[in-house]
């Protein structure tokens, strides 16, 4: 990463920050919009990735705190901080449908804490949570933990406190993501980097039946949680294999244009370009280009044709009405 320099690394950390937050919403079935998401990160991080998309008031709320959490890792983890992402996360002060407490610890007026799957009449309790009452000494008990410096390595610490965190259950919603940015703060902090190139979260997604019957069986267990650290060390190798995968768009972009280094585009290409080589959603047409481009028809049209000339576009094969266009396959280099 550090051969790719500023620019590069800097576009590694947006697109894995994307898939951190896009992956840790979904473990949780919450669906958000990966443009959107990467809009907002690079808006905050003050990068140009050409036209932005339109963003919705949950996603920004998910980018903040992920941010906070990652960017600012230095800083000490209060109640008021982790109260301020919870009202980040619910903007509208509803998890879907129904109406939560909004930043404060939950007051369980509609019931004991459970984390419950199974049809109605036939529901399992996977786990209960330590009653509203007692989350004051709780979170007071977690926070000093996590203030206290001590020898402990981080990145176990960040074990700790991501099963420490999602097994008090301090909110009503929102605890899974909250305890997964919790750990990525340490993580952050073990690294003494707010730039990263790799997805905790994007693993555990491709884990998540085990990381919810790992997390389970420590729950029920007795205070041994070295299977859980063991599972989250496992994890969090597989992350670090993984990081080519999701780095695979920054290193084809860094591959492709070390071909092109002599060449000469105009600003539109170049921004068209670099959108198809972040993984463009759906095809490249003359409209899409004048769109993205925002130029006439008939200047994409030239831009276009002077791409395909010199090999850096080619045509899809027929399919529908419009022709379609994609990177050459010899400068894509292999993902």
């Amino acid at each position: 990463m550090e051969g790719l320099g500023f620019k590069l690394r800097a576009e590694a950390t947006l697109e894995t920050l994307t898939v951190e937050v896009v992956k840790s919403s979904e473990i949780e079935g919450d669906i958000l919009n990966r443009d959107q998401v990467r809009s907002s990160l690079a808006r905050r991080l003050g990068m140009d990735i050409g036209a932005l998309a339109p963003v919705d008031r949950d996603v920004e709320g998910v980018v903040e705190m992920m941010l906070d959490a990652t960017q600012k890792f230095a800083e000490p983890l209060t109640g008021r901080r982790l109260t301020a992402w919870h009202a980040a996360l619910f903007p509208t002060g509803r998890s879907g449908m129904s109406k939560i407490r909004i930043g404060a610890w939950r007051d369980d007026s509609a019931g004991l804490m459970q984390v419950v799957s199974g049809p109605m009449g036939r529901e399992r309790v996977h786990y209960q949570a330590p009653a509203a009452p007692r989350l004051k000494v709780e979170m007071k008990a977690f926070l000093a933990w996590f203030k206290k410096e001590e020898p402990a390595d981080l990145v176990l610490k960040a074990g700790i406190a991501h099963f420490w965190f999602v097994t008090v259950h301090p909110f009503e919603d929102g605890n899974g993501r909250i305890a997964r940015a919790v750990a990525d703060l340490l993580l952050a902090r073990s690294e003494g980097s707010a730039q990263r190139f790799y997805s905790m979260s994007a693993q555990i997604r491709e884990q998540r039946k085990q990381y919810y019957d790992v997390l389970e069986a420590a729950q029920k267990g007795d205070l041994d949680i070295t299977p859980w650290l063991v599972w989250f060390l496992g994890c969090l190798d597989r992350a670090f294999d993984g990081a080519e995968t999701i780095l695979a768009s920054v290193l084809r972009k860094a591959r492709f244009w070390e071909t092109q280094a002599g060449a000469s585009f105009n600003a539109r290409q170049r921004l068209v370009i670099n959108r198809l080589l972040d993984g463009l959603e759906g095809k490249l047409t003359n409209a899409k280009y004048a769109k993205l481009a925002k130029c006439s028809s008939d200047t994409a049209l030239r831009d276009i044709g002077d791409l395909l000339e010199r090999h850096v576009l080619v045509k899809d094969a027929a399919g529908g009405r419009s022709t379609s266009y994609s990177i050459a396959a010899r400068d894509r280099g292999n993902a």
